[in-house]
C-alpha cells in the first residue's frame, strides 16, 4: 500500500478557501493531511504565507497553462517554484479538443513544450482529466480513450493526474485503466460516490461505490489526492471522513 502522505485539493473547500485562506488550511492540518493541492494557484496572493501558517505542503498545483503563452507559463512556473511547487497540472482543457487524434497529438504537443518552459524553474507539468477524455473514441484509434492516445505521445517528464472517479463516469474501468498507464501516473484523484456525472452526488471516499482498495493498490507511488467537486453533505466533514478511511486501508 502507499505510504507517501495524503493531499486534498482545496477546490472541495473553495469557499472557505476565498473567504479565509489561512484559516481553511489550519483546518485541513488539523484533520491530519500533509499536503494540499491549490486551484487557480496564481489567484492567492497569500497562499505561501499560508502554508507556512498552516505546516502544509503543495507539491502539485492546478493552473490552467495549455492556452497561455509562452511568457504567461515562464510567469506561472515561476511563480509555483516560488512556492516550493514540483508539478503543475493543467485541470481542464476542453471536450472540443478530443474529438480527432490530430487534435489530441496538438494537445500533447502543448504539453511537451510547456515542460520545457517549466524545467527552466525546476518543476514539471501534468494533466488531469474529466469524463469526456475517456468518452472520447476517435476514428482510427481501434477503440482506444483520448486519454490513452495522448499519454502515448508525451515525453517522459510529462505526468497524468489520473481522476479515477471521472475514468469511471466517462466509461473505463478504473484500475484497469490505472494499471495499462502504469508510470505516467503521477497522481490520483480519489473521490467516491454513484458514478453518475451529478457533483452533488459525490461522497466522502469509503461511503460509495468505487473500487478505492484497489486504486490505491494500483498506484503506490502515486499521489493521492481527495477531492469532491460538490456533494450534499458538509465537504469539510466529507475530506475529514475521507483522511480517516483511506489512512485505515493504506495502514
Amino acid at each position: 500500500m502507499p505510504t507517501s502522505p495524503l493531499s486534498v485539493q482545496l477546490y472541495t473547500v473553495r469557499e472557505a478557501a476565498a473567504e479565509d485562506l489561512t484559516g481553511t488550511l489550519q483546518r485541513i492540518a488539523e484533520i491530519g493531511y500533509e499536503l494540499v493541492e491549490p486551484y487557480a494557484f496564481t489567484r492567492f496572493p497569500d497562499l505561501g504565507e499560508a502554508l507556512r501558517a498552516s505546516g502544509l505542503r503543495a507539491p502539485t498545483t492546478h493552473q490552467g497553462f495549455l492556452t497561455a503563452s509562452e511568457a504567461e507559463q515562464d510567469e506561472i512556473f515561476a511563480a509555483g517554484a516560488a512556492l516550493g511547487m514540483e508539478r503543475v497540472i493543467d485541470p481542464h482543457y476542453p471536450a472540443e479538443n478530443w474529438a480527432t487524434t490530430d487534435q489530441i497529438a496538438d494537445t500533447a504537443a502543448r504539453l511537451n513544450a510547456a515542460a520545457t518552459v517549466a524545467a527552466k524553474h525546476g518543476i514539471t507539468v501534468g494533466y488531469h482529466n474529466h469524463a469526456f477524455e475517456l468518452e472520447s473514441r476517435p476514428e482510427g484509434a481501434e477503440g482506444r480513450s483520448g486519454l490513452e492516445i495522448l499519454a502515448e505521445q508525451l515525453n517522459p517528464e510529462v505526468g497524468l493526474e489520473v481522476d479515477a472517479y471521472w475514468a469511471a463516469v466517462g466509461g473505463e474501468e478504473p484500475v484497469a485503466l490505472l494499471q495499462r498507464l502504469g508510470d505516467r501516473v503521477i497522481a490520483v484523484h480519489v473521490k467516491d460516490g454513484p458514478g453518475t456525472k451529478e457533483n452533488l452526488d459525490q461522497v466522502a471516499v469509503g461511503s460509495g461505490s468505487q473500487p478505492i482498495a484497489e486504486i490505491l493498490s494500483a498506484t503506490p507511488r502515486a499521489l493521492h489526492v481527495v477531492e469532491l467537486d460538490d456533494s450534499r453533505d458538509d465537504r469539510f466533514h466529507a475530506i475529514a471522513d475521507s483522511f480517516a478511511f483511506l489512512s485505515g486501508i493504506r495502514a
